[in-house]
């Protein structure tokens, strides 16, 4: 393993922030607070704005500029009651400028500006009965300081007790320190972009003349971006590689795999073929596997799981598939044990709802290696758990684990074990390079033969009743459907009532017995009413945002969501993804609540279009992606992005290709940095400190 030591010229930059003059103990955790606690992290701090100033005078000051007045103090006029202004009236030849002060001590303001001396004025421009007036100015300097006030100054995020322009001296007190460095990027890439050297650079994002400056594509702010995006894809890609170098087991196809194909009731799809020969590839490399497998609700992901669990099983080893949820851990149980059990291979569920008696005998059984193929939840990764030759682990929905939580279950192996993520979500391009961009990727783009198109609808709220009453008749004609309700607000508690408000409303309405499913009942609860609803027995399951509704239920043939213009694309397609799953005609309606016009907003509007026009996941997860800035295309709180400082993975996004590219292309030719980029690179990559057992975000 590659290890990068901080190069001697580094470390000014990485001093702690009370090296600075002016840090001490009250203020360093503002600042750390704000930017970091290192002097590199206030010289990679950069601004959001921008004052433009421009010298004028009374009578051609335009209101809401920012300008510069030479004036004569006239005088003083004091608050006429408690909480009235405090004003000064100045004279620049042209007219009157009145400056406002409402909070201050007027001995104060007389100081900064006497009767009878000339000042330099800067602020705001108001107009009031048709003269200028500055609410609390931002400079009042004699005219020989006229030097101290920028024409140009950027403004930076401020916290409570320290403002902007203290943060843009210790800014620019760090940027001093910044040495010069030798290149690392390509020369004729340098040059085809016109970008400055990356000292000038720095320079230039704390010093910007006009908002252009600030925008992402400026030469600077694009320089320094990729920069950074290089630093963390030269980390991921020395991550791929030191895991490539792990010695695992060798695991290939036998017999047990054979019949386990030969048993599947249906046909692969050219996609699911194509994986399964990826991760076959990877098995047998000798190599730890490490490979995310991604596809849409539907598109196969189980089958390609179980082919490569039985093929471990044919080369003589255990494996584990976990899944985040007891409703999901025990369908693939029964799902996959018969046709495991058909092909041979045995296999177990292991759940925490299992008695403290059952579970020793289970854990047992796979210390023992009688159990083949382990299925649970977390359980599978708990202490008491033993494998006796653990060899490949497959994660389900693996966005809901932790990185710990996933490695510690590849440390029951006694050696490295194959790693086969997998996601119902199709990821974006971009998300996949920066969040998962050690991991090989395999995309099932395909849908099994069978699955009946869903019809969507776009419909305003208004008519609600007319869909409950489709529904009734629907339901009375045998149908099964989901009643999604909309996030009310950032409270479950409100959320909750409103899901029991449609629940029992929908029962009134439809003569009949409605579940209700949501995140605050009881795990148990939750599945007695779950797996009603499967069974049948439900007609229809109101249920919150927060509730997992993974379970298969092909009669289901109708879902109905409220205020769909409130949900990301990417979860609207998931939840449209539990219908059709049978041979039944399905329908998904989404109900948007109108604007004050009666109207759906133009991005609302775009994106229940682009669910209406296709059902493809990954064109809708890139444009979810796209028009939602990247802000939740998972359905989770965060995006999934590192904590980037000068990268905008949206608006660069065609600088993160490259820089994929470029790293993936570099650790080919080098992958010990030897050759003279490559010892620059290692000098960007301490700069950004992306090191390498720095686990991937979560």
């Amino acid at each position: 393993m590659l290890i990068v030591m901080r190069p001697e010229i580094l470390f000014p930059l990485f001093a702690p922030v009370t090296t600075l003059k002016g840090v001490g103990p009250r203020m360093a955790p503002l600042v750390q607070k704000l930017a970091g606690p290192l002097v590199r992290d206030l010289a990679f701090y950069p601004p959001n704005g921008v004052i433009q100033r421009r010298r004028a005078t009374a009578a051609d000051a335009v209101e809401g500029e920012t300008a510069i007045f030479e004036v004569t103090i006239d005088r003083l006029i004091p608050p006429h009651k408690m909480g009235a202004p405090i004003k000064v009236r100045a004279f620049d030849g042209t007219g009157f400028v009145h400056l406002i002060w409402f909070a201050g001590s007027p001995r104060h303001i007389e100081g900064l500006a006497p009767a009878g001396s000339v000042r330099l004025v800067s602020g705001k421009v108001e107009k009031f009965n048709n003269e200028v007036q500055i609410s609390h100015p931002d400079y009042i300097l004699p005219v020989e300081k006229a030097d101290e006030i920028p024409l140009a100054e950027p403004t930076y995020p401020a916290t409570q007790g320290l403002g902007s322009r203290q943060i843009r001296k210790l800014c620019m007190a760090s940027v001093a320190l910044v040495p010069p460095l030798t290149e690392w990027q390509d020369e004729a890439w340098i040059k085809r972009q016109k970008w400055p050297d990356w000292q000038t650079a720095l320079q230039a994002v704390h010093a910007p003349q006009n908002e252009l400056d600030l925008q992402p594509e400026a030469p600077a702010r694009s320089r320094l971006a990729y920069d950074e995006l290089l630093a963390h894809q030269m980390a991921l890609a020395r991550r791929k590689m030191n895991r490539q170098s792990t010695p695992a087991p060798v695991i290939r196809p036998g017999e047990a795999s054979h019949r386990l194909l030969d048993i599947f009731p249906f046909k692969l799809t050219g996609a699911q073929a194509r994986a399964i020969e990826e991760i076959r590839h990877d098995l047998k490399s000798g190599e730890q596997m490490a490979r995310l497998l991604q596809g849409d609700v539907g598109s196969g992901k189980t089958a390609v799981a179980a082919v490569v669990l039985a093929d471990a099983a044919a080369s003589g080893f255990q494996s584990a598939l976990m899944a985040p949820t007891e409703i999901l851990a025990r369908q693939h149980a029964e799902k996959l044990g018969p046709m495991l059990a058909e092909a041979g291979i045995t296999s177990i569920l292991l759940t925490g709802r299992d008695t403290p008696a059952v579970k020793r005998k289970k854990a047992a059984a796979i210390a023992a290696g009688e159990v083949q193929v382990a299925i649970g939840t977390h359980a599978l990764f708990q202490d008491a758990v033993e494998f006796q030759n653990l060899a490949l682990a497959v994660i389900d929905e693996q966005h809901r684990f932790g990185v710990r939580q996933r490695q510690q279950l590849q440390d029951k192996g006694k050696s490295g074990v194959h790693l086969l993520s997998m996601s119902a979500t199709p990821i974006p391009r971009t998300l996949e390079l920066t969040q998962y961009g050690e991991l090989d990727v395999s995309r099932l783009n395909e849908k099994p033969p069978g699955r009946t198109p869903v019809t969507t609808a776009v419909l305003p709220l208004v008519r609600i009743k007319e869909v409950a009453q489709r529904l009734k008749a629907a339901v009375e004609a045998g149908a099964q459907a989901y009643w999604i309700c909309p996030l009310v607000a950032e409270s479950e508690a409100i959320d909750l009532a409103a899901a029991e408000d449609r629940a029992e409303a929908l029962r009134k309405f439809l003569g009949t017995e409605v579940g209700l499913a949501h995140g605050q009942m009881a795990g148990a609860e939750r599945e007695v009413v779950m797996n009603r609803f499967a069974a049948g027995d439900l007609p229809v399951l109101v249920a919150t945002t927060v509730v997992e509704v993974g379970v298969d239920v092909p009669n289901a043939s109708i879902m109905v969501i409220e205020h769909a213009d409130r949900f990301g694309l990417a979860q609207l397609h998931q939840l449209r993804g539990r219908v059709g799953r049978g041979a039944k005609a399905s329908s998904c309606i989404l109900l948007y609540g109108a604007g004050e016009d009666g109207g759906l907003g133009e991005t609302a509007t775009k994106r229940l279009e682009i669910l209406r026009n296709t059902e493809d996941g990954f064109m809708i997860a890139e444009e979810d992606f796209r028009l939602r800035g990247g802000g939740d295309p998972l359905g989770l709180r965060q995006s999934g992005f590192p904590a980037y400082r000068f990268a905008d993975p949206i608006k660069h996004r065609q600088l993160l290709l490259a820089a994929a590219d470029d790293a993936r292309i570099m650790m080919g030719r080098d992958p010990k940095l030897q050759s003279a980029r490559g010892q620059a690179i290692q000098v960007l990559e301490s700069l950004f400190d992306w090191r390498t057992d720095r686990p991937n975000i979560d």
